[in-house]
């Protein structure tokens, strides 16, 4: 998932996009707007990160309906990692003003980088009703019914876009994903094809044309792709993950954990990242790497119980790496019960666990069906989360 770099909000403005119907607000505090400038300002300075924190807290009290100080704060904390606290300033700043298009497009994020893809969707879908010409809200919204498993209609809402904006390169290479989601890996080729040629440096269409690539094998072309993705947009963490997936599987160990670590860096609960990390640093072994990746697999079960790859991960590492099958099988038999029943991973779980119960000892043994590389039964998959909007814009008053 791309991590937030979000943007504050503008000073006053009315959110931007069409507006159906206008939202009533009473007048700001002035001291609230003068607290909410303040936040925003400390907010430049990471090492003031907790005093921005502070001072547009101190602001909502003042003001609850000052709906620019929550988002603001939502931005501040899903910047910081705390995605559930963001979650909840900005579920609130969108219900105080539901025209607000950059509260709708920066509560979805979030909610995708939580893994909610559905609440997402429906979050976006319940914007675009009222508000039909909102063009990135709708791009959003069509990434997270992929996202949801809702491909059809993520497609119908692809060309809504298109309808709107033709030739837009963001709308082209999703439409392409969808496609790609579809097994029209020709069609998917030929729309992300023309996203690029609509945009040459829509690190989208890019990332699109990389995904495009892994799925017919290519990894060395996916590997370029998702590098000009990044050095398009650097706040694209999606690509990155996906260059480290690539590396992972290539065997490159180190490099992939830089780009894990990378990610991790800007977004510290990604769970993608850090099971990609604890794949990489399995994969390097030694004694350090092998207790960092069991801690990271276990900070992922702590945020989320019902993670099946951190379950299968952590089961495989205590089973084939440290040797302690009693500690393996309660997380395999929570991998069997939580994934689903087409899940790549579960026949190898199937495996260790037949293994680990065999009267002959239930010692560890690796799992006859598994893949022997480090990881790869459960390394992250390839990721297409969309990249958040732009650089943070200066602050200001309530509309």
């Amino acid at each position: 998932m791309a991590s937030a770099a979000l943007a504050f909000a503008c000073g006053g403005s009315k959110a931007r996009g069409p507006v159906a119907v206008s939202t009533a607000l009473p007048p700001a505090n002035p001291q609230a707007v003068v607290k909410m400038v303040q936040g925003v300002t400390a907010a430049k300075d990471p090492q003031s990160r907790d005093r921005a924190i502070q001072l547009l807290r101190e602001a909502i009290v003042i003001d609850p309906n000052l709906w620019e100080a929550r988002y603001d704060l939502g931005i501040v904390l899903a910047n910081g990692g705390d995605l559930a606290g963001a979650e909840d300033s900005l579920a609130v700043a969108a219900k105080t003003n539901r025209d607000a298009q950059d509260v709708a497009l920066a509560l979805a994020q979030v909610r995708q980088r939580r893994g909610e893809h559905k609440a997402a969707a429906d979050t976006m879908g319940d914007f675009v009703e009222t508000h039909p010409n909102a063009v990135d809200v709708r791009t959003l919204y069509v990434a997270s019914l992929r996202a949801a498993g809702q491909v059809e209609k993520a497609i119908a809402q692809a060309r809504e876009v298109l309808v709107r904006k033709p030739g837009d390169a963001s709308a082209l290479a999703e439409l392409a994903l969808c496609h790609l989601a579809r097994g029209e890996k020709d069609t998917a080729s030929l729309l992300a094809k023309q996203a690029l040629d609509s945009n040459p440096h829509s690190a989208v269409a890019e990332r699109a044309t990389g995904l495009i690539a892994l799925a017919g094998g290519d990894d060395a072309i996916a590997f370029q792709a998702f590098l000009k993705a990044t050095q398009e947009d650097p706040r694209d963490t999606s690509a990155r993950l996906n260059m480290g997936g690539v590396l992972l599987h290539a065997g490159a160990y180190v490099k992939a954990g830089e780009q894990f670590r990378a990610i991790l860096q800007v977004s510290p609960e990604d769970n993608d990242a850090a099971l990609g990390l604890a794949a990489a640093l399995r994969g390097e072994g030694g004694p350090t790497r092998i207790e960092e990746a069991r801690q990271i697999l276990d900070k992922i079960l702590e945020r989320n119980p019902h993670n099946v790859g951190a379950l299968f991960n952590l089961g495989v590492l205590y089973a084939d790496v440290l040797k302690r099958p009693a500690d393996a099988r309660p997380l395999f038999k929570r991998f069997l019960a939580e994934a689903a029943s087409d899940h790549p991973s579960r026949t190898d779980a199937e495996h260790y666990m037949a293994a680990i119960e065999a009267p002959t000892g239930g010692g560890a043994t690796s799992s006859p069906g598994a893949v022997p590389t480090p990881g790869a039964a459960a390394a992250p998959g390839p990721s297409t989360a969309t990249p958040p909007p732009g650089p943070a814009k200066k602050p200001g008053g309530k509309s």
